[in-house]
């Protein structure tokens, strides 16, 4: 049989065989671009190119779950390794006198303080931040908001010292038999997640965020679901919100519950 009598479509072999892997195309396009989107994240899409772009890996201009859209205050801070130098003991003990009326939340006997964060040993530059955006509505809350827009620049400077000189407090249930989450330690780059100890690892923390092995499991699982939803947005670039927005439900427990577990 001759070449030319072969590859024609009058042999009911080739066309066949260029059915199936056509068809084997169109299905993985479907899977991966529309069904996938759709089934491993826990956000929804305004239209069918939405998903596919999201699959893609462009980023998505909007999240439905920040509707309805008003101007929003961005982080406005901006981080150097220059921002704080050695520890200067007099800011120090400026900061342990401010720090006083912290304690009712962020003071080491916090057993009950689940949806606080742990304060004790933070960066400088990562309590400072916080502080900043507070201070200019770039992050809100309802006791943060009014006691941080008294602060002075000199004050946060002072207690990001006083936090960050402190020894690092142990976590409040410690469980070395948690096993580290698919998440924490590969991340889910289909889904444009990296993985969370490449900013957060206590060995190579990035400049500007918090350290949080033995942090309350609830209070992880807030923050992720808040720059999921938008309700927090002081982060750079939309780093966070555009991870979280990616994640399922059940990564956000389990890395919740795996960072909650350290010691």
């Amino acid at each position: 049989m001759s070449a030319e009598r072969l590859f024609t479509f009058r042999n009911p072999w080739f066309a066949a065989g260029i059915g199936i892997i056509g068809a084997m195309v169109v299905f993985s396009f479907v899977a991966g671009f529309v069904i996938l989107p759709y089934a491993t994240t826990n956000t929804s899409f305004t239209s069918l190119w939405e998903a596919i772009c999201s699959a893609a890996g462009a980023p998505r201009a909007t999240a439905v779950s920040e509707s309805p859209k008003s101007p929003s205050i961005t982080s406005n801070v901006v981080m150097t390794p220059q921002m704080f130098g050695p520890t200067d003991t007099r800011s120090v003990g400026r900061g342990a006198t401010l720090a006083m009326q912290c304690a009712i939340c962020h003071g080491s006997n916090r057993q009950g303080q689940v949806d606080t964060p742990n304060l004790e040993g933070q960066p400088a530059a990562a309590i400072y931040k916080q502080l900043r955006d507070f201070k200019v509505a770039a992050r809100t809350n309802a006791i943060m908001s009014p006691f941080a827009v008294k602060l002075s620049e000199q004050d946060m400077l002072d207690l990001a010292a006083y936090y960050s000189y402190l020894p690092r407090q142990p976590g409040t249930h410690p469980d070395r038999a948690v096993d580290i989450p698919h998440v924490v330690a590969h991340g889910a780059p289909m889904r444009n997640v990296p993985t969370c100890s490449a900013c957060h690892d206590l060995n190579s923390i990035k400049l500007g965020t918090p350290w949080l092995d033995g942090q309350s499991a609830v209070y992880i699982k807030a923050q992720l679901q808040a720059f999921s939803s938008g309700a927090r947005r002081n982060d750079i670039s939309e780093q966070m919100r555009n991870i979280a927005r990616q994640m399922t439900s059940e990564e956000m427990n389990e890395a919740a519950r795996y960072y909650a577990a350290q010691p």
